[in-house]
């Protein structure tokens, strides 16, 4: 921005990307979207009001800042643990195949091996951001192609931490031997580590204790520890961005985590608008004409390349297509991870310009073509059915264990509600029968020696293999209501007689399945706020209290006699 009208500038830059935004918001694409075209727009290649090195820079460094600050917070392990080998070996695999192949077709298009290194390794990392916003909207988080998505996106996440560490630890130019570099290198780390531990436990935590008596002063300190420790580490010769993610590290252990990620969030976003334009300001486009093919090729390869070998690995390890390919789609984009490492080897000086637009280009093309994939994963699931089979790991159908065909209950779907069902049910001496599409999920409760079976509950042809004349109850505890509604016309067409129990994931849901009739209808969260209720109304309300709420004040049907407490409408 010039001269003295830098706040008129930047009055009509926040203006511009609010209407982007909005536009975005509307085409149903992200935020990110809008953020890069409005870089774009007011850099050097558009009106000009941005320039490189301009004040913004700071805002920029800022955002970047922030953003790792999060990422280090709310880093989840335990989610990684969750969904097991899979989330490793696809994190992984994908990592692997796409830098390889990326790097491949960089050679063939010319660049040079540093300039091929970096297009491959951005090409590699997809947004944990827009994959978890969009799977939360489409309320496929807690699906199993959801976690398990959510799992090697952490990967990802690890993986390009660890690059960054890798650029700006050795990208000095050698002074000495590399022993002696790499050896100051790594004593410098093991320092500030143990410094960081120290500061952490005997000043930040009793500091933080006192700051979150307000909210604002808590944010204030979490980010004055964030961007402190980032310039640190800059100081040291490593870089901002390592520095404000060990900040997040180090207080993702504490009772502050909820807290400053609550609060963060919007800052984030919002000082990312001046990371994109400061980006928007560096980039050069005079060759964009030049860079078109290129940047349709690697497009493609992420768009289609990416989910093909998730659909390879998945289906190897002997996932159904269906969650192969679902999970698959949420890789198909690069990410802002991707801009901030090309935009630090042009800071570096390792590659130019034209490399950095490249970049910038391939990801307005992936972001906005897989946003369109994901939110349409389903439809175009089954378009393509018949052809994904083909990536399932050719086996037998699972039979039942000994004493499976006694089993009279049948429950689909083994997670946390699902397997705690059969687990209660043994407990009670009661046959069960667990089915669920999660291999690790079947042969984790196969070693604690339940019954169950191998199948997705969206493939009905399942029941063929299932006993349904001794069966007694079925339950679903998956919270799909179209999967619902289906399982509940097959088990009527195959004449079944017993009974059916039906989760519903909301209001909605338990008022369309229980119009269908012939099904119990349950609504955990419904229930659980009704047992807390009965409690508060039972123990803990003071005599002079007004009466509890009815139950159906809950969206939870008042009956008394229904098993569970929810609906149970006559049998069909």
């Amino acid at each position: 921005m010039h001269g003295g009208n830098e706040f008129y500038a930047m009055a009509g830059i926040l203006a511009a990307a609010g209407a982007a935004a909005l536009v975005a918001a509307r085409l149903r694409q992200p935020v990110i979207v809008a953020f890069i075209a409005v870089g774009i727009g007011v850099g050097p290649f558009g009106l000009g009001l941005v320039s490189p090195g301009d004040q913004i820079e700071v805002l920029a460094r800022l955002g970047i800042a922030v953003l790792l600050f999060l990422v280090g917070l709310r880093l989840d392990l335990h989610l990684i643990r969750e969904t097991g080998p899979v989330a490793l070996a696809t994190g992984i695999g994908q990592i692997v195949f796409t830098s390889l192949v990326g790097f491949l077709l960089g050679l063939a298009l010319g660049f040079g091996v540093t300039t091929a290194v970096y297009v491959a390794i951005a090409l590699t990392f997809s947004s944990t951001i827009i994959i978890v916003k969009l799977l939360s909207d489409k309320r496929e988080l807690e699906e199993l192609h959801g976690r398990i998505a959510v799992g090697f996106l952490i990967v990802q996440d690890l993986a390009v931490i660890a690059m960054l560490i890798g650029l700006t630890a050795f990208a000095g130019d050698a002074r000495g031997s590399v022993v002696a570099d790499v050896a100051l290198t790594l004593g410098k780390g093991a320092g500030l580590l143990l410094a960081v531990v120290v500061v952490v436990r005997y000043a930040l935590i009793p500091v933080m204790t006192l700051a979150a008596r307000s909210s604002e002063v808590l944010l204030l300190v979490g980010v004055a520890w964030a961007v402190g420790l980032a310039a640190v580490t800059d100081r040291l010769g490593f870089s901002t961005e390592i520095g404000a993610f060990l900040a997040g590290v180090a207080v993702a252990s504490t009772p502050f985590r909820d807290a400053l990620g609550a609060r963060l969030t919007t800052l984030r976003d919002f000082l990312l608008l001046f990371f994109f334009l400061d980006l928007g300001a560096t980039l050069e486009f005079a060759r964009v004409g030049e860079q078109a093919g290129a940047a349709a090729l690697f497009s493609a390869f992420v768009l289609f390349g990416n989910p093909l070998i998730v659909l390879v690995i998945m289906g190897a390890m002997g996932y159904p297509s269906r969650v192969s390919f679902l999970a698959g789609l949420t890789v198909a984009q690069i990410s802002e991870f991707s801009l901030i490492l090309a935009s630090l080897g042009y800071s570096l000086g390792h590659i130019d310009r034209s490399t950095l637009g490249l970049v910038t280009l391939v990801g307005l093309i992936t972001i906005s073509g897989s946003t369109y994939l994901i939110l349409y994963s389903k439809p175009l699931y089954e378009r393509l059915a018949p052809i994904l089979r083909h990536f399932e790991r050719r086996r037998v159908r699972d039979g039942l264990e000994p004493g499976g065909s006694e089993a009279s209950v049948v429950v689909m779907g083994l997670g946390r509600l699902g397997g705690a069902v059969v687990r209660r049910l043994g407990e009670r001496g009661i046959p069960a029968l667990g089915v669920d599409l999660d291999p690790i999920a079947v042969s984790r409760m196969r070693r604690l020696g339940f019954h169950v079976l191998l199948g997705d509950a969206e493939s009905l042809d399942l029941l063929d293999a299932i006993p349904l004349g001794a069966v007694g109850w079925v339950v679903s505890t998956v919270p799909n209501l179209t999967v619902n509604r289906a399982l509940l016309h097959e088990l009527d067409v195959r004449g079944y007689r017993g009974r059916v129990v039906l989760r519903a994931a909301n209001d909605r849901d338990r008022s369309v399945l229980a119009d269908l009739g012939g099904a119990v209808v349950v609504q955990p969260h419904a229930l659980a706020a009704e047992a807390v209720v009965d409690l508060l109304a039972r123990d803990g309300a003071p005599e002079d209290a007004p009466a509890p709420p009815s139950p159906g004040g809950l969206g939870v049907p008042q009956r008394q006699d229904a098993p569970f407490g929810v609906d149970d409408r006559p049998e069909r």
